[in-house]
């Protein structure tokens, strides 16, 4: 579902951000590593039992896939290669600052949940520039049927270049996310930054941004003017 959305300015409405299993509607704001692979599927006590823990949230998931492991499986810097209709999106993950969130990032595309899955939503404002994706209904509530806690420093910025979680409300990450292509100022500091993405991939968002959005959204935003932009593949590494 759309996560939490961020307050963006007084003039901008809250964004709704899916990115939880339970991703009712997740929010961003409004008018807002190397992979080691994935070991054995954990069961769900063993999903509990490590320094991650991620919790079923009772919702169905918009792709069956199972648990991330609780022992995160990568660390430090993980590139990443966003396969879109836009073209490839490079991007770097940051395991060490946000374990659980990479963790849980890597073991869904790994399972290929974001294979072949829209990113219905561009916000294009000045001071609010994102597009949301993560969530392979494109319903925007649609999520991989868990959540997990957020971890956030209270210093978090939402610069052009920056990938973040949308969420529900505390605690309720899931698999919707944002990329931020111009600098955010309006979003607060509750959304887990995982990531940035590389300038070539930054590149193309903020061409596909130039031709705006259609406002359909009511939080702010809309459907890209640019046309439907889809994320075909994510490969790890």
């Amino acid at each position: 579902m759309l996560k939490r959305l961020v307050a963006i300015s007084a003039t901008l409405a809250c964004l709704s951000l899916a990115a939880c299993g339970n991703e009712r509607d997740a929010d961003t704001a409004a008018d807002p590593s190397t992979s080691a692979g994935t070991s054995e599927t954990p069961t769900d006590s063993e999903a509990a039992a490590g320094p991650c823990e991620y919790v079923e949230d009772g919702s169905p998931a918009a792709k069956e896939v199972d648990l991330p492991p609780s022992e995160p499986t990568v660390s430090g810097q993980v590139s990443i290669v966003f396969e879109t209709t836009l073209g490839d999106i490079p991007a770097t993950l940051d395991a060490d600052a946000t374990p659980c969130t990479v963790n849980s990032f890597v073991s869904l595309a790994e399972q290929g949940f974001f294979d072949d899955s829209p990113c219905p939503r561009m916000a294009t404002s000045p001071s609010f520039g994102i597009l949301q994706c993560g969530d392979p209904s494109g319903t925007g509530s649609g999520g991989p049927g868990y959540s997990y806690a957020d971890e956030l420093t209270g210093d978090e910025t939402y610069t052009a270049g920056t990938l973040a979680m949308a969420n529900a409300g505390a605690d309720t990450n899931g698999s919707q996310f944002f990329f931020v292509f111009n600098d955010s100022p309006g979003l607060t500091a509750n959304y887990n930054v995982f990531g940035t993405v590389d300038p070539a991939g930054l590149a193309l968002l903020t061409e596909a941004a130039k031709k705006g959005d259609d406002g359909s959204h009511p939080a702010g935003g809309g459907v890209p003017n640019a046309g439907p932009i889809d994320i075909t593949a994510v490969t790890i590494g």
